[in-house]
């Protein structure tokens, strides 16, 4: 039997093919596989389907139902887990940097294992490794305090043995198995998914799979059902239910033809958990790192070789080389990135923004290309009555009081657009019906009909009538409606319903449709013989009133959030399953180009190139399922985007995973959230563009410290490179190396609490490897000239030009290193004049002041004479200011020249 063996393990991507594309290719066939076992059930009756179930139209036997939970196990779907915090701590210190202090440290502890140096290189080491650990575990505590612990039940039933009677009962949606008969009514949710065996007028809110803004209406299913004609979309077909959606009215009896991961919700999650594909940040983040590795793996055996061949102490050269090697490593890149993600985590907090994966927080300020759903982010995610039209087009007040009137007296279970109606009276009051109107019968909504009727008696007294007028009025799809008259009603006037008229009163509902309105005629007819009960039959000769047109509608601020993001550099593509018409007016209304609409079966038979050239010109994709969804994201990244989805469906969270940063909302199903990088506890888009703002300046600040860091790096090594080759002694001891490498680097701890100028948020940014080189050669240099200039000062002017007076040069340079190096935060941090256009936060400012001090102070130090420093005469702190003015005025000058030739700072 089909369903009562587990599902085989199948080979579903070639090996040769990348991880990304590995993952798609299984998603796309585990969807396919699903598709095919459900359409397989649409097809055939019902009564052969339970045959091939093992199960009755009473249900399974309470034993039967335990051995079916053993074999299947639990209903559930596959998930993400959070990973133990060991591993957490273990990957926080998984970093190029820290690798390379911890050989160094390695190296060093072998030299000598008292020397101070290694108890440094493990304090950098400690810090940025455990703030980063503790800042990712905070964050992933936060957004599993999002799930809720709640025990959801369904309607079964079962019987106690093979003669009992079946009995309906709550059973926790885990513990429901294949072959069990659910009962449903309005509000449920589905549990797995089902093979209707009965059903009436029951409609389904697909949303969550499909992106189907309305419920969709399943066939009214009898016991004797012959199945329906194959559709190759499951969501498609009328007879089945699926895991992920609910019931929003009607009843129905289903059989479990699925479970857990064989259910068409568990096809597309398992394919979703598991090693996430590497972002834009993280790419970035490696590119950089490797840069700066590569450069040191050069610049260090020059440095120790140039030592060791004009001193002759090769063991002294040596340390001095892992000194330098040291100074050249950014080695609180790590910690200053978590830093940074962190304050944005807590900044975003703040405006209901739960960050669960601190990276994400500049992959959004890199965004350049948000692809969104359209209901609930642009649309209200509710209906509303857009317009009330006569058969000409035109407003008018009477249709709004006839389908008023209808949706009011009706007793059955009122739909979403009978409730729109409603309320769009009830907020006018626009119309008072107890005193003018009587409840007489009611010919109820079927399926096959599409529509229902009310007749009133209008009350005689009050319409000045000596005998009682009983009105139907008939509300439905236009087609079945208009096939039901005779007249319409023209400016007042009841004129017949001529074929030219007919064409021209089907026309208006067609123009309607193609702006995305959902539209129901309004019809009515006075009877001629009044009595108490009235039938189908009695639905004719009916005179067309007008149309009600109902939308989703936009939300108030959604224009102006689509344009925020605009002017933020962020081009907007709406990626929906909703109906093309509907998303084409919603995207109109909202202010977005929409173009050629391009629809999910135009993307199939696309390469990846074709489809690149269709993504990057096209504002709209509808009616696309998961992995079109997915190759769209794709396709975005391969022009060079860095792209974010937002999304909260099951259709939604492979987008999730393959975007740069996936955006989901807390009331999205499990496995959209557990997809997304980021949980928005309100679904709106402006939260967006502060998290962009807050984005990039958290990428700013980063960039910050790495051109800082780098640049000053480089001309302390070049610098060391020029007076290892003229000046018989070490310029700096070792020790003095990683004394001023650690207090420039506390010092720059502060950088993630400084703001950024205006102009840079602008627009979005993005990592440049080769732009970073770029400004580290041409900028480092700046300060080696004043470096050498100290170099001159000191040896001509403080007669330290002796290994006697080694420790005064020495001295004198480590003061003018760390003074300048500080300094280079403030001219660096910006594209303007520091300190008089742009100031740094006062976290920056207190920091490098309290940098300068302990420069100044340490050769006075009791500390002095262990680090090898002697205090320094009173004359050399002019020289000293007049070095440090006149780099600042070189730097101001080369920067401007900088900008001027590359267009861009930091």
């Amino acid at each position: 039997m089909t369903m009562l063996t587990p599902r085989t393990p199948t080979k579903l991507a070639p090996p040769g093919k990348g991880r990304r594309e590995r993952k798609a290719a299984e998603l796309e066939t585990r969807t396919r596989l699903a598709g095919e076992q459900l359409t397989g059930f649409s097809a055939r009756p019902g009564a052969s389907v339970l045959q091939e179930l093992g199960a009755t139209r009473s249900g399974l036997t309470h034993a039967e139902a335990a051995l079916r939970l053993e074999r299947h196990g639990a209903n559930v779907v596959a998930h993400e887990r959070a990973p133990r915090w060991w591993f957490q701590l273990a990957k926080a210190f998984w970093n190029p940097f820290i690798g390379v202090l911890v050989f160094l440290a390695a190296v060093m502890w072998w030299q000598d294992p008292a020397d101070p140096g290694v108890v440094i290189l493990s304090v950098m080491v400690g810090i940025s490794g455990l703030l980063r650990f503790w800042q990712e575990f905070r964050s992933g505590r936060a957004a599993d305090a999002l799930k809720k612990l709640v025990t959801t039940t369904c309607a079964v039933q079962r019987r106690a043995g093979s003669g009992s009677a079946p009995t309906t009962f709550e059973v926790p949606m885990d513990q429901v198995v294949p072959g069990d008969v659910v009962k449903l009514a309005a509000g449920d949710l589905i549990p797995a998914d089902l093979r209707l065996v009965t059903s009436k007028d029951l409609m389904v809110g697909q949303a969550a799979l499909s992106g189907e803004s309305l419920p969709v209406a399943k066939a009214d299913t009898r016991t004797d059902d012959r199945g329906q004609c194959e559709t190759t979309d499951p969501v498609e077909a009328d007879n089945l239910c699926l895991m992920g959606t609910s019931v929003t009215s009607g009843t129905a009896t289903g059989v479990v033809v699925a479970t857990g991961a064989d259910t068409y919700f568990g096809s597309m999650a398992g394919s979703l958990v598991g090693e996430r594909p590497q972002t834009n940040f993280d790419n970035g983040v490696r590119k950089v790192s490797f840069l700066l590795i590569r450069f040191m793996l050069v610049m260090v055996p020059v440095v120790f070789a140039i030592n060791g061949l004009t001193k002759g102490d090769w063991d002294e050269a040596f340390l001095f080389g892992i000194a330098v090697a040291v100074g050249l490593t950014p080695e609180m890149l790590p910690m200053v990135v978590s830093a940074n993600l962190a304050r944005g985590a807590v900044a975003m907090s703040k405006r209901k923004v739960v960050v669960k994966r601190l990276n994400a927080i500049q992959n959004l300020g890199a965004m350049d290309v948000l692809c969104t759903d359209k209901t609930g982010t642009l649309t209200e995610d509710r209906i509303v009555l857009d317009r009330y039209l006569d058969v000409h087009g035109d407003e008018d007040d009477e249709v709004l009081e006839y389908g008023y009137l209808n949706s009011h007296f009706q007793t059955g279970l009122k739909n979403l657009m009978d409730q729109a109606v409603i309320n769009r009276v009830d907020e006018a009051e626009e119309v008072v019906v107890d005193a003018r109107f009587s409840m007489v019968d009611e010919i109820p909504f079927d399926f096959a009909r599409r529509r229902m009727s009310v007749v009133l008696d209008r009350n005689s007294v009050v319409a000045g009538l000596g005998r009682p007028e009983h009105v139907m009025i008939t509300k439905g799809a236009v087609e079945e409606v208009l096939d039901l008259c005779t007249h319409m009603r023209d400016r007042g006037r009841r004129v017949e319903l001529t074929g030219q008229l007919r064409a021209h009163v089907t026309r208006i509902a067609e123009d309607n449709n193609r702006r995305g309105l959902r539209v129901l005629a309004v019809a009515t007819r006075t009877v001629d013989t009044p009595r108490d009960t009235y039938s189908v039959a009695d639905e004719e000769r009916l005179t067309l009133v007008g149309f009600l047109a109902f939308l989703d509608p936009p939300k108030a601020d959604a224009a102006r959030a689509l344009q925020a993001l605009a002017d933020k550099g962020i081009a907007v593509k709406v990626v929906t399953g909703d109906n093309d018409l509907v998303a084409a007016r919603v995207c109109a209304d909202v202010g977005l180009d929409v173009g050629h609409v391009v629809l999910g079966a135009e993307i199939d038979p696309l390469d990846d190139t074709a489809l690149r050239a269709l993504a990057a010109r096209t504002t709209v994709f509808a009616k696309v399922n998961p992995v079109q969804k997915a190759r769209i994201v794709r396709a975005l990244q391969a022009d060079g985007h860095t792209v974010g989805f937002l999304g909260d469906g099951i259709n939604d969270a492979a987008a999730l995973r393959d975007a740069d940063v996936g955006i989901s909302v807390d009331t999205a199903v499990d496995i959209a959230k557990e997809s997304a990088d980021i949980i928005l506890l309100e679904k709106d888009l402006t939260v967006l563009e502060q998290g962009v703002i807050q984005g990039r300046t958290t990428f700013g600040n980063t960039i910050k410290y790495i051109k800082m860091t780098a640049s000053s790096n480089f001309g302390n090594v070049f610098s060391v490179l020029v007076a290892s080759a003229f000046i018989p002694f070490q310029p700096m001891l070792a020790i003095m190396l990683l004394v001023q490498n650690l207090v420039y680097d506390i010092a720059q701890l502060a950088t993630p609490w400084d703001r950024m100028d205006e102009e840079y948020l602008r627009k979005p940014r993005n990592w440049d490897a080769k732009g970073i080189g770029r400004f580290m050669v041409c900028i480092g240099p700046i300060s080696s000239i004043f470096d050498i200039a100290m170099f001159v000062i000191m040896w001509n002017v403080f007669a330290a030009d002796s290994e006697a007076q080694q420790a005064l040069f020495q001295s004198g340079w480590f003061i003018e290193g760390l003074l300048s190096q500080t300094l280079i935060v403030h001219m660096i941090r910006t594209r303007k004049i520091p300190f008089i256009q742009s100031r740094a936060s006062w976290p920056v400012m207190v920091m490098t002041v309290l940098a300068v001090l302990t420069g100044l102070y340490l050769p006075f130090s009791p500390l002095a004479a262990s680090l090898g420093f002697v205090p320094l005469p009173a004359g050399y702190f002019p020289w000293l200011i007049g070095v440090l003015l006149a780099y600042c005025t070189l730097t101001q000058l080369l920067k401007t020249l900088y900008i001027r030739k590359f267009g861009t700072w930091l």
